[in-house]
């Protein structure tokens, strides 16, 4: 796959090619130039910086499984309750995305699927919207390939979010658009923000890149300043009318709830169970001694291709989790998932990597900070096939979890 390229420098070029030849091992033929510009663009064009940034997510993209994630059949709550629509493209043929902010129950959704599931169900979009951006730009130029991005925050509950989970998978996703997703964005416009919303943005703001917050707008409640500018690159006539343009969908609604995933408040029958589902792994009980760890090491032998996962949840309080690993050959000691705090007691900590041969994983359980509590463990970590029906297997145990009973 090959597509229109923005103009580039005589010396950037140069840095280009070698940046192809460099990565030559981990490339395929989806990546074209301007998917390298990408990395080398989000990395002021330092070629180690972005080669470290590129492979770091080649590996995260394997975790994930992209290359078959549309064989996933995501969650309902997912799928029917999380708030965004396609309402055309601009005037250089970027895909234009509406969401109605204010219909995302966070809370619910957090009480439906897992945080792993969530963050899967958003790379799913984003690959979906880059697939499109990608045959937009072979009409009308490179630029395409970047999304505009519209949030009406009107009403929204920012209080559901000072709840540990939902913080956690927020900071947690926009960590993860930064380091997987570098110059898609062209322009996002947040309107109709309350008041507490800029506390929430300067926290959020530190996890992304200066290029990124340069390109997103923010206008307060009852200011409409911002169509000025939308509809300086934005047909009217292809926007919904509830919010300054000319569009109705079939019904005759102005705010056009027949062309987008409308969300609403998940209702309760779709909420899991996460203390008491069942399942077929062999779960481990312990107690992590306060100012100690527990290790779990697993050897990955020569031409074997696994993935490591794992699935934990604590009792009363939080934990610090991490993975490293040493190649057996080299002695190279790499962090895989740095250690941090999960509050893995409000909800199960769910996830997996994909691992490199002739190596060695720890997973730790850290409760060192801890010298008044020891901490209950309720775990299974293991190797898994890195094939496709292991992956399968994996995402069959994310869908099969208990309906909670009604009360």
């Amino acid at each position: 796959m090959s597509g229109p390229m923005p103009e580039i420098s005589e010396e950037q070029r140069a840095t280009l090619e070698q940046f192809r030849k460099q990565m030559d091992d981990a490339l395929v033929g989806t990546h074209d130039d301007y998917f390298l510009v990408r990395w080398l663009r989000a990395r002021k064009w330092n070629l180690e910086a972005a080669e470290k940034m590129l492979r770091a997510s080649l590996k995260t993209r394997a975790m994930w499984n992209v290359d078959n994630i549309e064989k996933w059949d995501p969650p309902k709550a997912l799928q029917e309750y999380l708030p965004y629509g396609l309402m055309g493209y601009d005037n250089e043929g970027s895909p234009v995305l509406v969401c109605p902010f204010a219909n995302f129950d966070m809370w619910g959704m957090m009480h439906c699927v897992t945080r792993f599931e969530f963050q899967k169900y958003l790379v799913m979009l984003i690959e979906r919207f880059m697939k499109i951006a990608y045959d937009q730009s072979l009409k009308h130029g490179w630029r395409a390939r970047q999304l505009v991005v519209f949030f009406d925050m009107q009403d929204v509950n920012l209080k559901q979010y000072a709840w540990r989970p939902a913080a956690e998978c927020v900071i947690s996703t926009v960590k993860q658009y930064e380091a997987n997703f570098p110059e898609l964005l062209k322009m996002c416009y947040i309107i109709n923000a309350p008041k507490l919303f800029s506390v929430a943005f300067n926290i959020v703001k530190k996890f992304l890149d200066e290029n990124t917050t340069s390109k997103i707008v923010i206008y307060k409640s009852g200011v409409d300043r911002w169509q000025q500018q939308l509809f300086s690159h934005v047909n009217r006539k292809a926007f919904p009318k509830a919010w300054g343009g000319e569009m109705v969908d079939r019904n005759g609604d102005p705010q056009c709830k027949a062309l987008m995933i409308w969300g609403g408040k998940l209702p309760e029958e779709l909420y899991i169970d996460q203390s008491s589902q069942q399942s077929d792994r062999d779960f481990v009980e312990t107690q992590v001694p306060k100012g100690d760890k527990l290790k779990l090491q697993f050897r990955v032998a020569l031409e074997e291709q696994k993935i490591l996962s794992w699935e934990f949840r604590t009792f009363d309080y939080d934990i610090k989790f991490g993975i490293y690993s040493v190649d057996e050959k080299t002695g190279e000691k790499r962090s895989e998932v740095a250690l941090g705090t999960v509050y893995s007691n409000e909800m199960d900590e769910v996830g997996y990597i994909s691992t490199r041969p002739n190596t060695t994983y720890t997973v730790v359980f850290d409760n060192s900070a801890s010298y008044l509590r020891s901490k209950k463990l309720r775990y299974w970590v293991d190797l898994i096939s890195d094939e496709e029906e292991g992956i399968s297997e994996l995402t069959s145990q994310m869908d099969n979890t208990q309906i909670a009973s009604q009360q």
